[in-house]
């Protein structure tokens, strides 16, 4: 039967390469939006554990998201922050997104504080000299045909100069002063949140009581760098399982559409030839298998090339975009081989029940 398998898809190799074809682009569709959409992720979460706080306050009503609410409360707030008595540091930031050129989020500081949190570990230059400076990590410093100290950079139609290079997985990629950055956006003295490190992780409990209790903060958010991170998955992001349903719904209905033609066109080629089988004792189980395995062979093909080329999709993005991180687990890699090869079958049944209801008199007539 294997051998007739075979023969049967390699009689006509056009129309095979087109169901292979068709789908590894299901495959592909697939595992590359969950592999930016997861990588944005968890390359976010990695970045925000890397700042060095304990605690996130952000205003009321504000978004868990960095870079969504703009910079609405006053950046003062972090000097009542810090008199505190369980808080050891409060830092002012204001995260802005920029969708000039790139979709980034600019990150606005107050370096003395933010610094205080966890170190920058410079690789070239200095901390901000001037209002005009920026610091930017090793992974921007990469991309492109790469950035250097002293060079002139484009932030929010404004011009910077790049006074240092840090270690990436500190926040941001860019950071600017962030007065200079709030004066941009048109709130100079404000703040999107603050970050804060505790004097002992054991009193977070209490510096949230404290802040609830501060005058004119009770309705703040405050949240544990832990609780933030488990509000961080693709479940909780808005759009995201919407857009993930999309996606593999019209891979699939590809899928399915070109192995349904596929076959369906198969059979009536080998109408006579079916009619040879069932003569010769083939039963209507033994047609339908032979349908159905042409059409795993034709799946598993398409599913190897499409994670072949998701893989050289990834090598591509991440030579042509280092900043972003494409990632591909081994749960949507089987997750994607499972939806491209049952909706390839579920194609194919009706094809396969058809070719084995042919009545054998009527297939040996067919001309």
């Amino acid at each position: 039967m294997n051998k007739l398998v075979v023969g049967n898809l390699l009689h006509r190799p056009l129309r095979s390469l087109i169901s292979i074809f068709a789908i590894a682009i299901e495959v592909v569709m697939i595992l590359s939006i969950v592999a930016i959409m997861i990588g944005m992720v968890n390359d976010q979460k990695t970045r925000t554990s890397g700042i060095g706080a304990d605690m996130i306050v952000r205003p009321p009503n504000a978004s868990f998201i960095s870079a969504v609410g703009g910079a609405p409360v006053p950046a003062k707030i972090a000097d009542v922050l810090r008199k505190l008595p369980h808080v050891a540091v409060a830092a002012p930031v204001i995260t802005d997104l920029s969708t000039a050129g790139t979709v980034e989020t600019i990150w606005g500081i107050d370096y003395q504080s933010y610094n205080a949190l966890k170190p920058f570990v410079f690789l070239e230059g200095t901390p901000f000299q001037g209002p005009d400076d920026a610091i930017v990590d090793d992974y921007f410093a990469r991309s492109d045909k790469g950035h250097h100290v002293g060079e002139t950079i484009m932030i929010k139609a404004h011009p910077f100069r790049i006074s240092g290079i840090v270690e990436h997985g500190k926040g941001g990629r860019k950071f600017v002063p962030i007065r200079t950055l709030g004066t941009l956006i048109g709130t100079p003295d404000n703040a999107s949140l603050f970050y804060v490190r505790s004097d002992d992780p054991k009193n977070e409990g209490l510096i949230r009581q404290e802040i609830e209790a501060t005058p004119g903060m009770a309705k703040y958010q405050v949240q544990t760098l832990d609780e933030w991170m488990s509000m961080m998955t693709p479940a909780r992001l808005p759009g995201f399982n919407i857009a993930l349903r999309v996606v593999i719904g019209i891979a699939m209905i590809v899928g399915f559409l070109v192995i349904f033609q596929s076959m369906y066109t198969a059979v009536m080629e080998r109408t006579r030839e079916i009619g040879i089988l069932k003569s010769l004792g083939a039963s209507k189980l033994y047609i339908v298998n032979v349908v159905l395995r042409e059409t795993a062979l034709l799946s598993l093909v398409g599913i190897a090339l499409g994670m072949l080329l998701t893989q050289l999709i990834k090598l591509g993005l991440t030579y042509r975009f280092p900043t972003m991180t494409f990632q591909l687990t081994a749960d949507w890699r089987v997750n994607a081989a499972l939806i491209a090869f049952i909706g390839s079958i579920v194609g194919a049944i009706y094809p396969a029940w058809k070719a084995a209801r042919k009545d054998p008199i009527d297939a040996l007539a067919y001309e």
